[in-house]
């Protein structure tokens, strides 16, 4: 049965491993499909993915007793002992969804970290395990799988649908019935997940900080590698033709290539160019603001931004709640929407009542949209910047503790209103506690006597100690925490987020096809029309819609991707080693033109000629061949041997044993002190040694009974005399033998 697993495992894997990257379909996909095929079958149908997780789960609950750091996981004795068995094991199942699994796991014992407090420590070992052991195996995958069959390999295992029920018994399922509404699929199939979304939710920043993992990362942002993603819930659902995981090839493509505006980079350069134009239109409408009459940029502003804000809450619903969030500046943009819902809301009840006031109000709320509109820019530009990465997280912190700060102090408030007797009003009082509060003005110190002349000002006094003293410590200490925690691991944080921007880029709601406003007119044109049209008639008419909306910009991002992706003759053929070029202008290639140091980096941005690299190749011949003597001179020919070997072919390095050429070496070193060298004659003595110790132990027992019998102390000197003189005549001749 094993046998026919591995096999199958197998044949999963050459199918994924095409040969020929050279045969692309009518839109520049590889592995090519069929121009009818409007839905592929799934390649992963066979695979028994409900098994492999309860199995691993087994696995890891065997392995981990104890509680572990990640950097006791990394030792050498718990990576021979723990570490590299399970890898093994699970990496010869050549199963592309055993890192979902993996993943799976670990989501699952984070969550019994938090149930369980009785193992909390012991479950977060096993999900980092699970995370090392996905991280291990994904790094096998990319070792030995190189080339545009390698890229589309580790795509398939990071970015392919996997169902957690797949391969489960009927009964199982039947069980989980009732859980339907949550395995249904989002797009007309079951509901499927990829890896890269499981290790975005379990925050699994080792494994995404992969090289394996950003090269996937980097291929999708750039839109080498394209897939129809699932989603959640569907605006606009248009699924007639799904788009299998793929490499992409523009030169083999049309020209104006609707699928094109659903990619990472290209969706982040258009939602730059649409938030710039929101906050455009809304300074416009500030800076002319008039309560009294409704003018044209003002309706422009509106109409806009409801398209914008549509577009938000499409990409909520994409991929979740969870994974919106981990946006860096997602919390802005959820704020400008409720501050422009409300401003909405009354500048709609003043033009039905025809009054001044609700209008005034709403644009006095609006202004409020300032603080939050211009950071958010800076957020766009430089969302890789430390300081923009640690922000959200303190953020997070700071109002975790500021809300628990107000329930508690909440008491203070109540204390000294009841003691105010109606004196003083509860908004007077709470503006005092806040000036106390941040050290601003002493006056709620001062008129704490009008509360009650001894109990007021204790009050006070003890609020102002507990607030501006001890409430400002633990924040500062707390944010000062946090910051460094992310500091340390700058570049994993970093890498997580792209990943983040990466998934939450690649959309499958036809309505991300429309740009601002013109998504609003699609929603309520095209709505009524799939309720009316077969599926196929829909697909024809939002294609031709989107082409004929976004023509001038689909020409362009063909054009541009033509000249940038696939700019070398020699790189069109491996997708791996494409020209990765920077998502955004650098200061360093902007200024390098007028720096004597420009040539540093050019030197870089052509391919060397053939007779170059031809060079470059017998030098390296030469090399490895001195290399070789030098090894044979230094350890043996049987060093140099083993050194030829490896050099011949691409090998996994051993993490166990790095240095096995030197073998035979330490070997020699080990038996230097020896006088014999046969190594037949040492297991000759260390027999002769284990019967000797076996007799030892035989006349220690006989004295030992001896002992007990409670010989006369003569007789028993005697005989011990006896018994000794017999033990050393004994051992003299097994040690002359």
């Amino acid at each position: 049965m094993g046998q026919q697993t591995s096999q199958a495992s197998a044949g999963e894997t050459q199918r994924l491993l095409t040969p020929d990257p050279e045969e692309v379909d009518h839109d520049g996909c590889f592995p090519p499909h069929g121009i009818h095929d409007i839905c592929p079958s799934n390649p992963h149908a066979d695979l028994p993915v409900y098994t492999t997780i309860h199995r691993i789960r087994r696995d890891v609950i065997a392995a981990i007793d104890d509680p572990y750091s990640l950097e006791q996981l990394r030792d050498p004795r718990m990576n021979l002992s723990v570490v590299r068995p399970l890898v093994d094991k699970f990496y010869e199942a050549n199963d592309v969804s055993m890192i979902y699994c993996l993943l799976v796991n670990r989501v699952q014992f984070q969550k019994e970290q938090l149930t369980q407090p009785h193992q909390q420590s012991v479950c977060t070992t096993r999900a980092l395990l699970c995370e090392l052991l996905a991280n291990r195996i994904l790094r096998r995958f990319h070792e030995d799988n190189t080339g545009a069959q390698g890229l589309l390999l580790l795509a398939q295992i990071l970015v392919g649908g996997f169902d957690p029920f797949q391969g489960a018994p009927s009964e199982v399922v039947e069980e989980n019935s009732h859980l339907s509404w949550t395995i249904q699929t989002r797009t007309g199939f079951k509901r499927k997940l990829p890896a890269l979304e499981i290790a975005i939710i379990s925050e699994s920043k080792v494994l995404l900080s992969s090289s394996a993992c950003q090269m996937v990362v980097n291929a999708i942002f750039e839109g080498r590698v394209i897939y129809t993603p699932t989603s959640f819930i569907d605006i606009l659902p248009d699924h007639y033709k799904q788009k299998p995981i793929s490499l992409y090839n523009p030169r083999k493509a049309p020209l104006f290539n609707q699928y094109r505006l659903i990619v990472p980079r290209t969706r982040n350069i258009l939602e730059v160019c649409q938030f710039i134009i929101l906050l455009v239109l809304f300074l416009l409408v500030m800076s002319n603001r008039d309560a009294s009459t409704f003018g044209m940029v003002e309706l422009l502003f509106v109409i806009y931004t409801l398209g914008w804000v549509l577009d938000q809450f499409a990409s909520i619903l994409e991929h979740g709640w969870h994974v919106y969030t981990q946006n860096l500046w997602s919390f802005l943009d959820v704020t400008f929407s409720l501050i422009f819902g409300i401003y909405l809301i009354l500048r709609i009840h003043g033009w039905r009542t025809g009054a001044f006031e609700p209008g005034q109000q709403a644009l006095d709320v609006l202004a409020m949209g300032a603080p939050v509109l211009i950071p958010r820019l800076a957020f766009n530009l430089m969302s890789e910047n430390m300081l923009f990465v640690s922000l959200r997280a303190m953020m997070r912190d700071f109002t975790i503790l500021t809300g628990l700060a107000v329930w508690c102090f909440a008491g203070f408030l109540l204390s000294m209103t009841w003691l105010s007797d109606g004196d003083h009003r509860t908004i007077t009082i709470s503006k005092w506690m806040l000036w106390v509060w941040f050290g601003l003005d002493g006056t709620g110190i001062q008129r704490s006597v009008d509360f009650h002349w001894l109990l007021g000002p204790i009050l006070m006094v003890a609020f102002a100690f507990l607030g501006n003293t001890l409430f400002l410590t633990i924040l500062v200490s707390m944010l000062s925490t946090t910051f460094s925690t992310i500091v340390s691991n700058a570049t994993a944080e970093i890498q997580f987020r792209r990943a983040v921007l990466t998934l939450e880029g690649v959309k499958s709601d036809a309505i991300f096809a429309y740009q601002p406003p013109f998504n609003i007119l699609a929603l309520f044109v095209l709505t009524p029309l799939k309720f009316i049209l077969t599926p196929r008639w829909f697909h024809k008419i939002n294609v031709a819609a989107v082409r004929v909306i976004n023509a001038p910009l689909l020409l362009l991002i063909s054009l541009v991707e033509r000249r940038i992706l696939w700019a070398g003759a020699r790189r069109q053929r491996e997708a791996e080693q494409l020209p990765k070029t920077p998502s955004r202008a650098n200061l360093w290639d902007f200024s390098r033109g007028f720096s004597v140091h420009g040539d540093i980096q050019a030197v870089f941005d052509a391919e060397p000629p053939e007779s170059v690299e031809e060079q470059i190749t017998n030098d390296d011949d030469l090399g490895r061949r001195a290399l070789e003597d030098e090894f044979s001179r230094e350890f043996g020919p049987e060093a140099g041997a083993k050194l030829s070997r490896r050099n011949t072919g691409r090998s996994r390095r051993d993490s166990v044993a790095p240095f096995a050429a030197l073998t035979s070496h330490l070997k020699n070193l080990l038996n230097e002190g020896s006088e014999e060298s046969d190594g037949g004659d040492v297991n000759a003595r260390l027999e002769v040694l284990e019967k000797t110790t076996l007799r030892i132990e035989k006349m220690l027992e006989r004295l030992c009974e001896e002992m007990d019998d409670g010989i006369r102390s003569g007789s028993m000197d005697a005989g011990e005399t006896g018994t000794l003189k017999d033990l050393d005549k004994s051992g003299t001749a097994d040690v002359d033998n």
